[in-house]
């Protein structure tokens, strides 16, 4: 296991960054990995596989995501912050992210998963907008926005790629940061 928690490659593999997990949104575990000339069983590498999704159900996919991000970036959320009032953050995957909850209750069953329920949390109210557009750039490495995330699959992620946080930062973008 990696430092940040992905796995690592062996002499003969070449590491694949986590980061491309998050990149296309609609990968989702369908993948048809035959190329259509190759001979029948003939396997391609998992970064060369296509989706087997029609194309309407993907657009849905990404229409539906979309619809979130913009009632993320519209909505105030809960910040949990330390003692100098910077937000706070886990790392996950090679990505830095900032925790952010959508009310009281997703931040005090976040603070009961880690085993620090007893205790007081600071936290400030934040637009959506200002963790993606202001938060994310300063933080200076791969970062994203984790809400909800002690909920399960019922939490969400913006990850740091093209369309959720500016372009300057995201990983899919040429230029952007580099992960590691």
């Amino acid at each position: 296991m990696s430092k940040h928690g992905g796995e690592t490659g062996s002499a003969e593999q070449k590491p694949r960054s986590p980061l491309y997990d998050y990149v296309d949104l609609t990968l989702d575990g369908r993948r048809d990995t035959t190329a259509p000339d190759a001979p029948e069983g003939a396997d391609l590498p998992e970064h060369a596989a296509t989706l087997t999704d029609a194309p309407d159900d993907a657009e849905r996919r990404r229409r539906e995501f979309a619809v979130l991000l913009g009632e993320f970036r519209r909505t105030p959320v809960l910040v949990p912050v330390d003692e100098a009032d910077d937000p706070l953050t886990g790392d996950f995957g090679g990505v830095r992210w900032i925790y952010a909850f959508s009310d009281e209750s997703a931040l005090a069953r976040f603070a009961l998963a880690r085993g620090e329920g007893g205790r007081e949390w600071a936290y400030q109210r934040w637009l959506g907008a200002r963790l993606l557009d202001a938060m994310v750039p300063a933080v200076g490495v791969p970062c994203g926005v984790a809400l909800d995330c002690a909920d399960g699959e019922d939490g969400m992620v913006f990850p740091p790629v093209r369309g959720v946080v500016p372009d300057e930062v995201a990983v899919d973008v040429d230029g952007g940061t580099e992960a590691a």
